[in-house]
């Protein structure tokens, strides 16, 4: 079977292109008077925005109490783990005697520029000694970096 293109074979794909609601064009429309908006006031008008107002009630987001806040404070840190120490000496990202460390993990892309800091957790396995130069770094990370015989710096 071919098909050829031809201007009177073209068409839109099926549901595609919908009708627009014929609004306020008589009753029997089922659409007619108010155009489905009800009756008249504040509602039916744009721009109305009634989410939170309960008829002159203390709303539910005012009795409820406040929780938490946001820590000004807050660092963002870059979780580092054996694995992807691992996978940086796979890929031959590390030079011998050097330290991995924010600097060296921007510069090689595995870290976003925004971070913070880094934080060492003990996640995999350290087959390899290496030096290492964190923000804080978890104690099973540090156990497991003193029996690899590697150096840990924490700045």
């Amino acid at each position: 079977m071919t098909f050829d293109l031809k201007l009177n074979n073209v068409r839109d794909n099926c549901g595609s292109r919908s009708k627009t609601k014929c609004l306020g064009r008589g009753i029997g429309s089922g659409k007619g008077k108010t155009s489905g908006r009800g009756g008249k006031g504040q509602t039916a008008r744009s721009g109305v925005s009634l989410n939170g107002f309960e008829g002159g009630q203390t709303p539910l987001y005012r009795r409820l109490p406040k929780r938490g806040f946001t820590n000004i404070h807050r660092m963002f840190m870059y979780e580092l783990d054996f694995n992807k120490i691992n996978r940086i000496i796979k890929n031959n990202l590390l030079e011998k005697d050097q330290i991995i460390d924010k600097i060296f993990l921007k510069k090689i892309g595995y870290m976003p520029s925004y971070i913070e800091g880094v934080s060492l957790i003990a996640n995999g396995k350290c087959d390899n000694v290496i030096k290492v130069a964190v923000t804080r770094a978890s104690a099973k990370a540090k156990e497991v970096l003193e029996k690899n015989g590697s150096v840990l710096t924490i700045e």
